[in-house]
């Protein structure tokens, strides 16, 4: 029975480490059945990373994104169509309810086919701007496909998209170039936080309609770096929404493909390696942070406070209450959920996990230090005095970065008045000597006054005059 029970939990292990942390429910929106047949390798890998992969059309009328209020689904890949709408069961609204219920949702352009207008309509919500004619494609006339692209220059090959910034992780780093064929341009809205542009367009790249027969284009919706190509919205719920500009990225045929740029030499493409960290991190396979231990105390405690609670405290773990300019330790234990595993957190050197101590505002703001690595998680600790004012504080770590899920925790506590016996004595504050002396030397005048006085008798004379009556 032993060895039975051995071999089931090794094979729940292993059921346990084929799922991403979001789950391995995996929706595909497509409209035609042929045309699933042009991603196979795409499915194929999805497959091998776990997931269960459900085909529908957007026409379907069993098509539904929950059952009983909860999500059917946990992912959704949405390829491009044909017809103008998705249907009842792909509106807008059930699409942002989609993942305002934690769901993940990857759409795919191409210029092949129009944009649908509950598409349009979904990114105007989330300040993503298309090109109004829906059939516009982005060329470039230096960075395209001299092999498949040798005239209209509509296949863009691209180097490996760079870090966003020096302390932003990146998760789409590839060996290699990309082919981007007939890709629709993306404009993002200024006004939100929470758009990142994962791969934008190279300067000389623009973005037109090829049914307008002309030699010049004068009014491009959008050129240069105005253009992304590949974009992503990390919700506050830590939902993923990935737009990816070019479906044809993903079929077979660029898979394995060899592209030639301008002036260089011919390569094979990383569309399937760039597929895989895309729909990795869309999916929670990436850029996932699991917050373990959570942990305050004393670091220390005063001499003169050895004789109340605070002694009692020191070595207890999450005290509800401290006092005025107390040593404190504050823990906290991060995970980064990566593929199959949970390893130790690294930030980047540019970065750094920080703790606020806050009331209405933060009195303290820290730089949490790694000290301590387990197998799969660090731990980050600082210590600091605080504040010589009471009332109700709170521990708090507002950790929020792009391409990583979103860290919020927060702990109150009560910080405290000095208690009557804490103060400390007058004879130790070097400033109040002056005050104690001028008391004794008091008391001392006083004493020295009254022995003089009492000890002093005053010499009295003897009247010498006659009585009379």
């Amino acid at each position: 029975m032993h060895w039975l029970s051995h071999l089931l939990c090794l094979a729940l292990l292993g059921f346990v480490r084929a799922l991403s942390s979001g789950g391995n429910r995996l929706l595909v929106v497509s409209e035609q059945p042929a045309e699933r047949e042009k991603y196979s390798k795409f499915w194929g890998d999805l497959e091998s990373r776990g997931y269960k992969l459900s085909f529908q059309s957007p026409k379907d009328d069993t098509l539904s994104l929950f059952q009983h209020g909860e999500r059917a689904f946990d992912h959704v890949i949405l390829l491009p169509t044909k017809s103008k709408g998705l249907g009842p069961s792909l509106t807008p609204n059930l699409l942002l309810q989609f993942i305002n219920n934690n769901g993940n949702i990857l759409l795919t352009l191409s210029a092949e086919s129009p944009v649908p207008s509950a598409i349009s309509s979904l990114l105007l919500e989330l300040d993503i701007h298309l090109p109004p004619d829906r059939t516009s494609l982005v060329t470039d006339h230096f960075n395209y496909d001299t092999i498949s692209a040798s005239e209209k220059h509509d296949v863009l090959v691209l180097p490996q998209p760079s870090s966003l910034r020096k302390d932003v992780k990146n998760f789409f780093d590839v060996n290699g170039v990309i082919a981007f064929p007939r890709a629709v341009a993306q404009e993002l809205g200024a006004s939100s936080s929470l758009l990142t542009p994962i791969i934008r367009a190279p300067e000389t790249a623009y973005s037109f309609n090829p049914k307008e027969e002309a030699e010049t284009v004068e009014e491009p919706f959008a050129v240069g770096s105005q253009i992304t190509l590949v974009s992503a919205m990390q919700a506050r719920n830590s939902a993923r929404f990935t737009i990816l500009g070019s479906a044809e990225a993903l079929e077979n045929a660029w898979f394995d493909a060899n592209v030639k740029a301008q002036g260089a030499k011919e390569l094979r493409s990383s569309n399937r390696e760039f597929a895989k960290c895309l729909s990795a991190w869309t999916f929670m396979e990436t850029g996932v942070l699991k917050v373990g231990r959570v942990e305050h105390h004393l670091s220390s405690v005063p001499e003169s406070g050895s004789s109340n609670d605070s002694a009692a405290q020191l070595d207890s773990l999450n005290p509800k209450i401290y006092r005025i300019k107390n040593d404190v330790t504050f823990n906290i234990e991060l995970s980064e959920y990566l593929f199959d595993h949970v390893a130790p957190f690294a930030p980047s050197l540019e970065d750094a996990v920080q703790l606020e101590f806050t009331m209405l505002s933060a009195f303290h703001r820290l730089d949490l230090q790694p000290v301590s690595k387990t197998v799969n998680s660090t731990i980050f600790s600082t210590n600091f005095r605080l504040p010589d004012q009471h009332g109700i504080f709170a521990f708090r770590v507002n950790y929020k970065r792009p391409f990583l899920t979103n860290i919020d925790v927060k702990r109150e506590v009560t910080v405290r008045h000095f208690a009557h016996d804490e103060w400390p004595r007058s004879w130790m504050i070097s400033a109040g000597w002056v005050w104690i002396a001028g008391i004794w030397i008091t008391v001392a005048g006083w004493v020295a006054f009254v022995a003089l006085w009492l000890w002093s008798e005053p010499a009295y004379e003897q009247s010498r005059g006659k009585k009379t009556r």
